[in-house]
């Protein structure tokens, strides 16, 4: 009999996924962002059960951290018969992760206040 231990989300956690959600990261991405960054490797179905997310929205984010190179899959052979199983692991620190983020966001901000800038440019020429 196979014993799982999967990790569900503290305090802490959730404080994390909430400020993350809060500068704009979509609230799946944010969940699995943060329990990846707490355990050594996770499959799909432990990140469903310590997240409390569905099995679409943690594909959903998979592919999005995939597209970011944050994450690294490997396949293993199930326990049953069936497709092997994925195991996740974050491809760099949570640390580096904050980092990209937030040149990101401080791009965003750049971009939204030469918008601002500009406005206030043409409103001036009337």
């Amino acid at each position: 009999m196979r014993s799982d231990k999967v990790r569900y989300f503290t305090p802490r956690d959730e404080e994390l996924a909430e400020l993350l959600i809060g500068i704009g990261i979509k609230r799946n991405v944010s969940k699995v962002l943060v329990y990846l960054a707490n355990a050594e490797e996770a499959t799909s179905r432990d990140i469903e059960r310590g997240t409390d997310l569905r099995q679409p929205e943690v594909s959903i984010a998979m592919r999005y951290l995939k597209e970011c190179d944050w994450i690294d899959t490997r396949e293993s052979k199930s326990e049953s018969k069936g497709r092997p199983v994925k195991i996740y692991t974050l491809s760099r620190s949570i640390t580096e992760i904050m980092d990209t983020i937030e040149k990101e966001k401080k791009r965003e901000a750049r971009h939204q206040l030469d918008l601002i800038q500009k406005m206030r440019e043409c409103i001036s020429l009337q």
